[in-house]
């Protein structure tokens, strides 16, 4: 059932960094929620496995002293929805995560992992990006950190070297002080099921002057990789916070993103949907920042 050839448990980061470099064809897992079922069907039949699970010093979160979070990349989706410091700064991150599969796979699959899959549909993805996030990657020597952004390579592809393991997403402070968030899954069912199509937006609200000071709004499934929509997101910075507002919002995101057809939906009801979830993900944000609930 799971053709695996060799399977060797790392004790910590050196000691995955060395085993990767000498399996050069094996495969990480952690959680194993992706890559047991691609062993399974066949796709990575052969593979020899580096198992990180386990590994403490990448679990877990911590704030810096400078306020800068750090989510081990071994930190599994339930850690997250309920962990403390998430819950208070960065709770979007939590409630996207907890939309990932169903309870078993959110107990045992990670962050980590999630990220690195490369998947366009990643429940995680949209808000790492909305945060700006950045991943520490180790290699046993300097390592490298990499804006999110610039790691997704393409469908399934990520800028993770040979050798290399993540081992932190940090969300600088400067990135989420101040801010709000809302995520969305459109899904053809409501549980257990890949989204049809994602939005993450993340913003601040100019209170006193009633418009909105900084929006980013990032979308899974529109593109072949996770997809910031930074022209609408410049349009919309210092608009007033009024119904044109959302009504503005849907527009310009239709006219940005370009999802394509699929088994699962058209095209045209992507952009559809993708309007109307940016919108009502803005609107949110913006309650939650104390705006005007129009």
């Amino acid at each position: 059932m799971y053709d695996i050839e060799n399977y060797y448990q790392a004790e910590s980061v050196k000691d995955a960094v060395r085993l990767l470099n000498e399996h050069p064809d094996a495969r990480i897992i952690s959680g194993g929620s992706d890559v047991l079922i691609k062993i399974r069907e066949g796709k990575f039949a052969g593979t020899s496995l580096v198992s990180i699970h386990g590994i403490k010093e990448i679990q877990g979160v911590k704030m810096a002293d400078n306020g800068d979070i750090y989510i081990g990349a071994g930190t599994v989706f339930s850690h997250i929805t309920n962990d403390a410091i998430i819950r208070k700064y960065i709770p979007v991150l939590g409630e996207a995560v907890d939309q990932v599969g169903g309870p078993q796979v959110r107990n045992i699959g990670t962050i980590g992992g999630n990220i690195c899959n490369g998947a366009v549909s990643a429940d995680s993805a949209p808000t790492v990006f909305s945060l700006n996030a950045l991943l520490r990657l180790e290699d046993g020597k300097e390592g490298r950190l990499v804006p999110v952004k610039d790691f997704y390579l393409g469908p399934g592809r990520v800028d993770l070297r040979q050798g290399e393991i993540l081992t932190y997403v940090i969300i600088p402070a400067k990135e989420y002080e101040g801010y709000h968030g809302h995520y969305i899954k459109y899904s053809m069912r409501n549980a257990m099921d890949i989204a049809t199509i994602s939005c993450s937006v993340v913003g601040k609200v100019d209170q006193q002057a009633g418009v909105i000071e900084d929006v980013r709004i990032t979308f899974g499934v529109a593109a072949p990789v996770p997809y910031r929509c930074t022209k609408a997101e410049e349009a919309l910075k210092g608009m007033k916070i009024e119904e044109s507002l959302y009504e503005k919002t849907a527009q310009l995101i239709r006219e940005e993103i370009n999802p394509r057809d699929s088994w699962r939906a058209s095209k045209a009801f992507r952009l559809q949907i993708g309007g109307e979830i940016a919108a009502r993900a803005l609107r949110r944000t913006v309650e939650l920042a104390g705006g005007d609930r129009i």
